[in-house]
This record gives C-alpha cells, structure tokens and sequence, in this order.
C-alpha cells in the first residue's frame, strides 16, 4: 500500500542508515498478484524496531507496528495490478504516486509506460525504500518529500492513491487535495479494499480484484480491492 504523505511517521534510529539496513534487512520478492514488481519487504526477522525506534538495550522488544512502505498493501496492490493490466491509462502521462509508500503504484505506472513518474513520501525511510525499490525494477521515479495536500497539485496528468483513506484526519487533508487536483483537469484513481474512511459519495468504481492485504490484518489472504474515479 501506498503511504499517505500526512500522517506522523517515526524518525529512523540515530545512527542507522536506512538505505542499507532495507538491502541489508529485508527480502526483494515479487509482490502476491503482482508477479511483474518486486520490492524490499519485511519479515518476522527484519527488525524493523532497529529502524524506526531508538535502540533502548531490550533485545525482547517486540516490533513496532509495520509502517506502510514496508509491505505491499491492498490498496496499492488493487491499483497497480489495475494500471499494468490496462497501461493506457498511464501510457504517456505524467504520474503522481499520492502516498507512494514503497513506491509500488508508481512503479506500476512507469511500467506501463507513463511519460514521467513523481512520488509524494513524507517518511525517510519509505523514501530510501521507494528508491532502492525503483532501482530494482528498472525504473526512474522522483520524489517530493514533503506534505503535498496543502498546497496547489504538481504539474501531472494523473494521480494514483492507493489506501489513503484509512484515518478521519487523512481523509479530510486528502479529499479537498483531490478535489483541487480534479479542478486543474487531473484524472484521481484511488485503490482501497473498503477502509473506514472512504469517501463512496465521491467514487466512481472502475474495477475490482481478489488481492492479498499483505501489510494489512487479513493474514495475507486474498480479499475484494476496488480501484476508483474520484468525482
């Protein structure tokens, strides 16, 4: 899933350079239901709590809540199985991957072709992610690493969100972004297995997939994800 460019995000461990702790720490796989992408994800023996805590000396801590751009969410997921199998919608169009997390809806979109890709990531270490994930897939993304949703929309042709609903004050930052961004003729896509805050008023569904919600808390197990016109 992609990673909301708004929310609070831990400051990495003093010391730690993210970069190499994710090649160092974590397995680049293909991506369930997206066999074409893969990434650096984590796992039970990441240690994840080296990175996004201060090293306090417990040994038995337990890991801290995995942060988005470590895992491939459902919300991305839906959205970028949803942009290869139909890359005319991002053919030759300049991208922005709104949350981009690990970068995966990104990579999607230059994969299928888009013009010119931009990231929006907040967090440091999903944006150390997201390079070295753009690097493994063969593809160029540039990222804005600063909270987008206050201000005008990038010079774009589309924007892809993947599960950035999934708190009441997200959604209330991003819906008016998106609205901005439909006012200067920017198509918005938004992938989302059904989250709390998901504004259905405002979406048009456009397709719908059995993916799995690997950083989610369905297990992994495959589950109904739409991809959306916001209108």
């Amino acid at each position: 899933m992609s990673d909301p460019p708004v929310a609070g995000t831990p400051e990495p461990s003093k010391g730690v350079d993210p970069a190499a702790f994710i090649e160092s720490n974590m397995r680049l796989a293909p991506v369930p239901s997206l066999p074409e992408i893969r990434l650096y994800m984590a796992h039970p023996g990441s240690g994840l709590r080296h990175l996004l805590e201060p090293d306090d000396g417990d040994e038995m801590a337990s890991e801290p809540q995995p942060p988005y751009w470590a895992y491939p969410w459902a919300g991305g997921a839906v959205l970028a199985r949803y942009v290869l199998d139909r890359p005319s919608i991002a053919a030759g169009k300049r991208v922005l991957d709104f949350g981009a997390g690990s970068g995966l809806v990104g990579i999607a979109a230059a994969k299928a072709g888009a013009r010119a890709v931009t990231a929006a990531e907040i967090d440091r270490n999903g944006i150390a992610a997201l390079g070295l994930n753009a690097a493994a897939n063969g593809v160029d993304i540039t990222v804005i690493g600063e909270d987008i949703t206050s201000g005008p929309p990038p010079a774009v042709d589309l924007v892809l969100a993947g599960d950035v609903f999934y708190g009441e004050d997200v959604a209330r930052r991003v819906i008016p972004f998106f609205e901005r961004c439909l006012a200067a003729g920017i198509d918005v896509l938004v992938g989302d297995p059904g989250r709390a805050w998901l504004p259905r008023s405002r979406l048009c569904l456009l397709g719908e997939y059995q993916v799995p919600d690997v950083g989610g808390s369905g297990g992994g197990e495959p589950k109904p994800s739409s991809v959306f016109a916001f209108v």
